[in-house]
């Protein structure tokens, strides 16, 4: 039942065009290219979430990166910040293997599903609060379809506010709003919501997130979802 409500939030996403702007940019970055990826047909669209249906513990980012997820149609696949998030999760028995580069080459989660709160690149990364709004019901439907989910790991302090908006919208309003900060736990109805560093390379290079701060994260993650 979850595989197939997955699959059909799948297919809206994908051909989504609500927000002109995101619109407009994801798709000349598809066409502009850069060097490195010059060879390359860019994904251009927006970007589903994936991973194991019966999850326990939902992973989530801001939106797809330009050279990232909109190359090649899956979140977080592609650049550096996947390299460190996959990374982690292979070491913590969320994934089957290290580095994912495509959506076909061979990565599987297991108890884990890997979403962001908007699914189209943003300029700057900076989504306008219109456009979460938009895109926020993707995240809200994904959330009610993985019914054995107990744990959202949100990354960075945009996905721990688009998780409670999620959770508030199905109905776990968490009042006053709790604070993100790396390591951060606060109970929302059935769940809990962890914080964690976004591996960017702006955290990552310089030490403010480190490989066991993150594999930290998913283990607590691990205890809280499944004991």
């Amino acid at each position: 039942m979850s595989a197939g409500r997955l699959a059909r939030i799948r297919d809206e996403v994908v051909i989504c065009r609500a927000c002109p702007r995101l619109v407009a940019w994801r798709e000349e970055v598809a066409t502009e290219k850069v060097a490195r990826f010059a060879d390359q047909t860019y994904w251009g669209r927006p970007v589903p979430g994936f991973g194991d249906p019966a999850a326990r513990v939902i992973v989530v980012g801001l939106a797809p990166a330009a050279h990232g997820g909109n190359r090649t149609g899956r979140i977080f696949t592609g650049d550096r910040s996947g390299d460190f998030l996959f990374a982690s999760l292979h070491r913590t028995d969320f994934a089957n293997q290290a580095r994912s580069v495509g959506p076909d080459d061979g990565l599987t989660l297991t108890g884990a599903y890997v979403s962001a709160v908007n699914r189209c690149a943003p300029p700057a990364n900076r989504p306008t609060p219109e456009e979460r709004d938009r895109c926020l019901p993707f995240l809200v439907r994904e959330i009610e379809a993985l019914q054995d989910l107990r744990v959202g790991v949100a990354l960075g302090a945009y996905a721990w506010d688009g998780l409670l908006r999620a959770f508030a919208a199905g109905g776990d309003r968490l009042r006053p709003k709790p604070r993100f900060g790396h390591g951060a736990e606060a109970r929302v109805g059935h769940r809990t919501l962890v914080g964690a560093f976004h591996p960017s390379q702006q955290n990552t290079f310089t030490g403010t997130l480190t490989p066991a701060m993150l594999d930290a994260v998913f283990d607590r993650a691990r205890i809280l979802a499944f004991g």
